[in-house]
């Protein structure tokens, strides 16, 4: 097996979006078309349909949106895929940047009847941040949506970004009939699916055709002409270099739920994607075809079995091959171990495996030791830096109702806070150590309920707080007798000991500043920094 030709048939990216954009719906549907499953899922299943693979928890399916990412492989015409599904909800949006340092590129799906929303902006904007790729997908066509050109035209204005529409949709709504395609000229004609469970059947014809002609009315016939060849005569030039370097977006045009335009977009998106990039180590940069192996850990998932309850990282692997119980260092302890109970992830499902290359998501069972944002590698010298810190926004008191669950409570708290899913500090003024849940949205403080009782069995009771913002003292920094406190204002210790000073707003942190100068204050912990 020739290990160069294993990476660069490897293809690693997540699917962004605002919520409600139909991200989950493409992600299953992609699926379907890739052949890893036979039949698509529902977000929305009633009790004789399938569930989606990718929205697997409990309050997944419950809610109809998604709370975590997820991870998902399997061949494609000779390319091997990791596909990675993000929540798309703000308030889970740390786990969605987590997940965009694991990846080589993106698709963003957006609502065509919408345009870009803001957490498409945010999202978008971590991409442009990290140079990664974005294949863009104008999702339901079949729905009233934008004129193509204005859609065309906010993703240039508001993301700052040429737009090259890879097929030119034939209307929108009850006209919408198919697209044509740029790069072959065929017009791909729209088909209704009773519940896209099943691949969509495909009619293709030239846009000269008469049953192109019959189908569309002459006012419509001659103004999408009119737009096509405007197109072709003064937009983006198609680039593969500024599509590969984030310059200029490939731009698809479908209807993920009636399957239609799933089959252009994966076909497309293989040949415009990249394989695995180098990373940065330190100040250089490694190579996927370095022979060490390295990798690092941008995700913990408790609970992905229920019948084992056990715990697992998610390694993106950088360079180098992967064999199962190869000798490795933890870097960020200096422990030489081995890595046993590797599996390929495909949803909640797993299956051990023996190898992988750069590119690939791994995951790594039962080791207890793994932290997010950890380096894995033969070389000691190597370490990753790749996971951002981002300050929570929203706090909470989380009390344990029953003493008698106190084991379980906590255990199921240490866990849900290993994950990332919240931050857990301890208040220095709260006698009876309750514990302070921290967190960007609101949102993730139901989850955390909800996983407590569902998971660990165990109820818990959330009673928010005032305050709305954390800072983390700086190295070398105390704080004395002579600090003055404006009122609301208390200090804290976070998971590793660290003290940190929780403010009601913006004005009483600035109050503290002013009136104590010799205190330097950060966003983040120190050890987080990158």
């Amino acid at each position: 097996m020739d290990f160069n030709h294993e990476i660069h048939r490897r293809r690693t990216f997540a699917i962004v979006s605002h919520p409600d954009a139909g991200k989950t719906t493409l992600t299953e549907k992609l699926l379907l078309y890739g052949g890893a499953v036979q039949l698509a899922g529902s977000v929305t299943a009633r009790k004789k349909e399938r569930k989606t693979v990718s929205d697997w928890l409990e309050i997944e399916r419950k809610r109809g949106i998604s709370v975590s990412s997820t991870v998902l492989n399997f061949d494609y015409n000779g390319y091997r895929i990791n596909l990675l599904d993000t929540p798309g909800h703000n308030d889970f949006s740390e786990d969605t940047y987590r997940v965009l340092t694991a990846v080589d590129s993106v698709v963003m799906v957006i609502d065509g009847g919408k345009g870009i929303e803001q957490q498409t902006r945010k999202l978008f904007e971590v991409c442009r941040r990290r140079n990664i790729p974005v294949v863009t997908f104008v999702n339901k066509l079949d729905r009233p949506a934008l004129d193509t050109l204005a859609i065309l035209d906010e993703i240039e204005q508001v993301l700052k970004i040429s737009a090259y529409p890879m097929n030119w949709p034939l209307g929108s709504g009850v006209d919408f009939k198919g697209v044509w395609e740029r790069k072959t000229g065929l017009v791909h004609l729209f088909e209704r699916t009773i519940g896209g469970a099943f691949r969509a059947p495909v009619a293709t014809h030239g846009i000269t055709d008469q049953v192109v002609r019959n189908l569309l009315d002459q006012n419509t016939y001659e103004r999408i002409c009119e737009e096509v060849a405007m197109v072709e005569e003064v937009g983006v030039k198609f680039n593969l270099d500024d599509i590969l370097g984030g310059k200029t977006t490939p731009v698809f045009f479908g209807s993920a739920a009636n399957n239609f335009g799933i089959q252009l977009l994966l076909d497309g998106f293989i040949e415009l994607s990249p394989p695995p990039a180098p990373r940065i180590s330190a100040n250089f940069e490694i190579a996927p075809e370095n022979q060490k192996f390295s990798g690092f850990v941008f995700k913990i998932q408790a609970n992905l079995d229920p019948l084992h309850r056990d715990r697992m990282a998610f390694v993106r692997i950088v360079s180098g091959k992967f064999t199962r119980d190869m000798p490795v260092v933890h870097v960020q302890s200096g422990k030489k171990l081995r890595l046993s109970n590797s599996n390929a992830i495909f949803g909640r499902e797993r299956v051990s495996i023996d190898e992988a290359f750069p590119g690939d998501v791994i995951g790594m069972v039962g080791a207890d030791y793994l932290s997010i944002g950890d380096t894995l590698s033969e070389d000691a010298d190597i370490v990753y830096d790749e996971i951002p810190s981002f300050p929570p926004e929203c706090f909470a008191f989380l009390h344990n109702p029953l003493p008698s669950n106190y084991k379980r409570f906590q255990k199921g708290l240490d866990q849900l806070v290993q994950e990332g899913l919240v931050h857990c500090f301890e208040v220095t003024n709260n006698a009876r150590r309750t514990p302070l849940l921290a967190a960007v949205g609101p949102l993730q403080f139901d989850l955390v309920q909800f996983r407590l009782k569902n998971e660990y069995g165990t109820d818990a009771r959330i009673e928010m707080t005032n305050w709305k913002l954390v800072r983390w003292l700086e190295k070398g920094c105390e704080l004395d007798a002579k600090c003055h406190f404006p009122n609301g204002v208390e200090s804290a210790r976070d998971k590793n000991g660290e003290t940190v000073l929780l403010f009601p707003g913006e004005w009483h942190l600035n109050y503290f500043l002013d009136n104590n100068k010799e205190v330097r204050l950060s966003e983040c912990p120190a050890y987080d920094k990158y």
